[in-house]
């Protein structure tokens, strides 16, 4: 039995290691307004309340980055490619944690939340650099 176990940790942490540590995602911003959200727009999908440093992500992506990774965020510029860098002041010294989910019809995609709906609109879509600093446990 015990070599089960040794295996499957070993085979686990193999999976852990190959999970990416940087990706790029364009991402767009919300806030807790209840036209953008359920009937709890201050409550994410894991019960977290909303605050700046709350990330929701696609639901395909739950399983590179599942509820609880703490990430770092890069603004590489709108999908356009203008004003890379304009929302670091944001993400600098921040971690980030995931939190919550988007529509079931999105897919690569990331979502910040903001507290200001004026701010969240001049976000727009941009592209993020997403790091990962640690995953849950």
């Amino acid at each position: 039995m015990r070599i089960w176990t040794l295996i499957a940790v070993l085979l686990l942490s193999i999976a852990w290691a190959k999970a990416p540590k940087r990706l790029v995602l364009e991402a767009t911003a919300y806030t807790s307004s209840p036209r953008e959200t359920d009937r709890t727009p201050y409550v994410t999908a894991t019960g977290m309340r909303t605050a700046l440093g709350v990330i929701a992500v696609s639901r395909d992506l739950l399983r590179t980055l599942p509820y609880g990774t703490r990430v770092r965020l890069k603004d590489l510029g709108s999908v356009q490619g203008r004003g890379r860098g304009r929302f670091d002041y944001l993400f600098q010294n921040r971690v980030f944690v995931v939190a919550d989910t988007m529509h079931p019809r999105m897919r690569e995609k990331l979502d910040v939340w903001l507290p200001d709906r004026a701010l969240a609109l001049q976000f727009g879509r941009r592209l993020l650099e997403v790091e990962v600093v640690s995953y849950p446990r």
